[in-house]
């Protein structure tokens, strides 16, 4: 037996866990999945990885530069090929872009060799987290809000297939987040168990 098994932890002392599947974090931008993603993966510790961050490491540009350049079609087969990649490798957390999840090849293949988790946040959260940033090239419009809404009302029903759903308020700190996470993928033994 290991000897973790027959150790105690002392008061206090975190929960160790044995991540079975990789976690997939999809939503829209804003929802929180790269900062609440770094901070499940230092839980769990394991490895936290970006398909946007992979994807322009790749082209050697930023996301904002491969839509100008080759189009936005172009950046979603990138894209398909970076997550089925990372997916393969090491497991982790899996932050991905807003729009990956559209993708029913991409929700399909990470539901096959991973585990979507879903962070669900309001329009209003949303908009108050990125209407400040210029680096999200879907809201270089006339409108931006009106385009979130959009992209908003058109994706839900999307990300609503994810295996599961965990709320992301404008209130709750990321730790806490964290938690509900947690809590989340404690109902699948086949992805998550505490050791």
């Amino acid at each position: 037996m290991s000897e973790i098994k027959h150790n105690v932890a002392p008061a206090g002392q975190r929960q160790v866990f044995d991540l079975h599947k990789t976690v997939v974090l999809v939503g829209m931008m804003g929802a929180g999945k790269t900062a609440v993603g770094r901070a499940l993966a230092a839980r769990l510790g394991v490895p936290f990885l970006d398909s946007d961050s992979e994807i322009e490491s790749a082209a050697n540009m930023t996301i904002p530069e491969i839509f100008e350049r080759d189009g936005e079609p172009f950046f979603r087969a990138k894209e398909s090929q970076v997550i089925g990649r990372l997916l393969d490798e090491k497991k982790g957390i899996l932050s991905t872009g807003g729009g990956a999840f559209l993708s029913e090849e991409n929700r399909t293949m990470i539901s096959d060799r991973g585990v979507s988790v879903w962070l669900c946040a309001d329009l209003e959260v949303l908009w108050n987290r990125v209407r400040h940033k210029d680096t999200r090239p879907l809201l270089r419009t006339s409108d931006p809000y009106a385009t979130l809404r959009d992209l908003y009302e058109a994706r839900v029903p999307l990300y609503a297939q994810a295996d599961l759903v965990v709320n992301s308020d404008g209130d709750t700190a990321i730790e806490d987040m964290v938690d509900r996470v947690l809590e989340k993928l404690m109902t699948r033994p086949d992805v998550l168990e505490v050791k």
